[in-house]
């Protein structure tokens, strides 16, 4: 893992947000971090992409779907850096804000939310 790809990855608002809810969610459909971040979906797939290029999280497909989670393979190291950027940013009423949007979402995956 680069250092450098982590903390540019980081660096960003979109990113380190989306980092906070899949930290606080184990996994999250990207029409759950589009709805939660009130962006839309390609944009946040870009930045999941940087952020899956840094190594940080890792994805996988159901269907048309695709769920992200942290990366569990991240050194112990990287691990550290993402929970104290994660802990920092919890203490921001924009990520308390997030989380709350996010739980208010109909219809979230199991059901067509994505399609």
């Amino acid at each position: 893992m680069d250092p450098l790809l982590l903390f540019k990855a980081l660096s960003d608002a979109t990113r380190l947000r989306s980092v906070a809810l899949l930290a606080s969610n184990d996994e999250l459909c990207v029409c759950e971090l589009a709805y939660a971040l009130e962006l839309q979906q390609p944009k946040i797939s870009h930045h999941l992409g940087a952020l899956r290029k840094a190594g940080i999280v890792c994805d996988r497909k159901a269907g048309l779907w695709t769920f992200y989670r942290i990366n569990p393979e991240l050194p112990r190291w990287a691990q550290a850096i993402v929970e104290a950027a994660v802990e920092g940013a919890g203490t921001q009423e924009t990520c308390l804000n997030d989380q709350a949007v996010l739980e208010s979402m109909p219809d979230r995956p199991g059901a067509a939310c994505c399609a």
